[in-house]
């Protein structure tokens, strides 16, 4: 039986472990732009807040953001009205340092209501 060199065990294990570390580096990014979204489909599905002023629409989601530690300015976040009702973009990017690299995520989380 052939047996694996030992130098391949651990380059496997060194790969694997810089996909963990890099993982858990972008996972917590993910997660709060998810529940960034999450947050804008809730305001424009909201009857109430198509009357309430962009301002304060804009406000709300800057300091969801900033709640969930994502950096998005007042200046990220469109808010559009039609005939068809709100729409709110945020249009933000993250960057995260790796050991050696450094990574900007890019995110158009965003939503309307009919």
């Amino acid at each position: 039986m052939n047996r694996v060199p030992a130098w391949r065990v651990a380059a496997a294990i060194a790969v694997l472990a810089a996909l963990v570390v890099i993982s858990l580096r972008f996972l917590p990014v993910y997660v709060h732009n998810f529940e960034l979204q999450n947050f804008v489909a809730g305001l424009t599905q909201s009857g109430a807040n198509r009357t309430t002023a962009d301002e304060a629409l804009r406000a709300s989601v800057v300091d969801e953001a900033h709640r969930l530690q994502l950096p998005v300015t007042a200046d990220d976040v469109h808010i559009s009205r039609s005939q068809q009702g709100l729409r709110v973009d945020v249009r933000y990017f993250v960057r995260v340092d790796l050991p050696g690299y450094t990574v900007n995520l890019h995110f158009y989380p965003g939503a309307g209501s009919r």
